[in-house]
């Protein structure tokens, strides 16, 4: 895709300027044209042309030229010339944990590191240690982090980062003296993956023998089983790797004192471009805002708590999931910060599967595990018959289950249960069954299961025809994206969300933490559409109704409130709202 090609272009080109020392400004700018083009909500070419580019917010006239030039020529001098003025094997060095640009741009001016095997042999021959601002320490922690690139693959699954994080909250709350403690960082932001996890802890200062000190909460973490490799251990902080039950985290805990322990948190949650928001308007107050507090000189006006921090800055409360820089310092200024959808707004769940297709438990067990989580209702959507490898059912064997549905349904006291199913989109956009059964359905699910990779016009063709059926409620996994295995289908996520918002169809964000599709970003475009979201589970067993919460978190990251997600009608409102768009 251009945008995703264009927006490592200017990422690599601000990357390259940094190593340089050239000027922060346009640094700075360049990452934010970066991030603009990966948000896009359709091809820049499009966007480009009928004069929507120009009106985007951090694109300016100099980048645009240098978008132009690339989607004319394929090509963008600037960042060719950029290119030709350091070796090629030097960006290969920023993946390495603790380098950054800084970094690499020392060992390239200090020692002619032009690529991880000179920046190995400086580290075995000691010269690393004596570059300035390195040291024997950061030299080792360096080494540490080559070798762990070199075993992993980068960024982890939100479920697995929970997962480290759990196991670790979980070895030092019941400490003496521990009075909180916190995951910070992308985690608490719900993000779709994650880099190393940021744990804070809050430890009292009193002297009582029963009190654990901040240097033995950190012992006790980096001594627990479950660590693999410790990485640093000091008096407040330390690094380790640790061992999941799927994968290698770098886990940091920091112990901070509790008059800035709310200052911490929104330090290391906050992403770098909504932090770097909020100090400048520090700045503006002539005041400090940092890791310890606010402060005006050495007056510490606030660092209890992050919301005495946002409010001494004349803003509302951010929540976390929203501290990304996409505007909402400008909504938390207006007051106009939206109340997000929470998990106790849910009462229901659209997609799950039972033995009928590819799940693990029947429809009375799936029913069952839904009430006792305090739904409301429960949709049963099977697989349809072009996704063989999921058993998927043949319209004799869907209309004998829509009979035992509806007799089980007759049976059930305190929740609502509605026959659906999830019906493939086929290549020319059509659906496995006729509109007749479908008709007979309470729910129907439509998804692409196959040929993913055709092009960008024929896939989003597929999708738009399937939303003009009057019988299909909502999209599943809209861009089939696999986190960490599969890409995203190349989609114009633009034209899907429009089809949408005119045909009355939701959009599905899946909760599987291997999906989260739809992504925050198109989740945001597509409530500012109008556009309901419908959230499930894609759950193959009573235990993948827990995953909810994913959902949730990636539809609250879009800015939805509960009015934009269909899980929080009544049965009987969201009875109503199926049946619009169908025929009288």
């Amino acid at each position: 895709m251009r945008n995703a090609i264009l927006s490592a272009i200017f990422e690599q080109m601000a990357d390259i300027m940094e190593i340089l020392g050239e000027d922060p400004f346009r640094i700075n700018s360049y990452r934010k044209v970066s991030r603009a083009l990966s948000e896009l909500p359709a091809d820049v070419g499009v966007l480009l042309e009928d004069g929507r580019l120009a009106k985007t917010p951090g694109i300016g006239k100099s980048s645009l030229a240098k978008i132009r030039e690339f989607v004319e020529s394929g090509r963008v001098a600037a960042h060719e010339e950029l290119l030709e003025r350091i070796p090629p094997s030097l960006l290969e060095l920023l993946h390495i944990p603790g380098m950054g640009p800084k970094g690499v741009k020392a060992v390239y001016e200090g020692l002619g590191v032009e690529g991880v095997g000179d920046l190995k042999k400086a580290i075995e021959n000691g010269t690393l240690a004596t570059l300035p601002g390195f040291g024997e320490k950061r030299a080792a922690a360096i080494a540490r982090g080559i070798e762990f690139l070199e075993k992993s693959t980068g960024r982890i699954r939100l479920d697995q980062a929970m997962e480290a994080a759990e196991m670790v909250v979980a070895c030092l709350h019941e400490l003496p003296g521990v009075e909180r403690i916190e995951p910070a960082g992308s985690l608490r932001r719900r993000a779709e993956t994650i880099g190393d996890i940021d744990i804070l802890v809050a430890a009292s200062r009193g002297s009582g023998k029963s009190e654990t000190s901040p240097g033995q909460i950190i012992e006790s973490f980096t001594q627990a089983s479950f660590v693999e490799r410790v990485l640093a251990a000091g008096d407040t902080k330390g690094s380790a790797i640790i061992q999941t039950e799927t994968t290698p985290v770098q886990v940091d805990v920091r112990v901070v004192p509790a008059e800035s322990f709310g200052a911490a948190l929104q330090y290391f949650t906050g992403s770098k471009q909504h932090n770097v928001r909020l100090r400048e308007i520090a700045v503006k107050g002539k005041l400090k805002l940092n890791e310890y507090g606010l402060f005006d000189g050495d007056t510490q006006l606030a660092g209890a708590t992050e919301e005495e921090i946002y409010e001494r800055l004349g803003l509302d409360p951010v929540a976390p999931l929203l501290r990304e820089d996409r505007g909402e310092i400008e909504a938390a200024r207006a007051h106009a910060l939206p109340e997000l959808v929470r998990i106790k707004d849910i009462r229901g769940d659209f997609h799950m599967h039972t033995v009928a297709s590819d799940g693990r438990n029947g429809i009375e067990e799936m029913a069952e595990a839904a009430r006792q989580r305090g739904y409301a209702f429960l949709c049963i959507t099977d697989h349809s018959e072009s996704s063989i490898v999921a058993n998927g059912q043949s319209p004799k064997r869907l209309a004998k289950q829509i009979e035992q549905i509806r007799k089980i349904a007759a049976g059930l006291k305190g929740i609502t249960l509605w026959a659906g199913a999830e019906v493939d989109i086929g290549a020319d956009g059509s659906l496995d069954f006729d509109d007749k059964l479908l008709a007979e359905l309470d729910y129907v699910v439509a998804s692409i299961h196959s040929g993913m990779g055709s092009p960008r016009e024929k896939v989003t063709m597929r999708t738009l025809k399937a939303m003009d059926n009057p019988y299909v409620s909502c999209i599943g996994h809209p861009t089939g994206r696999l986190l960490g295995q599969r890409e995203a289908m190349d989609l114009d996520i633009a034209a899907v969300i429009e089809q949408a918002a005119r045909t009355g169809t939701a959009l599905e964000v899946n909760a599987n933490p291997y999906r989260l599709d739809l992504k925050d970003v198109h989740c945001k475009r597509a409530v500012e559409a109008g556009v309901k979201l419908a959230i499930g589970t894609d759950a193959h067993s009573t235990a993948g109704l827990g995953l909810m919460h994913f959902g949730v978190a990636t539809a609250g990251r879009g800015w939805a409130t509960r009015d934009d997600v269909l899980n929080t009608l009544s049965p009987a409102k969201l009875k109503t709202w199926l049946r619009a768009k169908r025929p009288r």
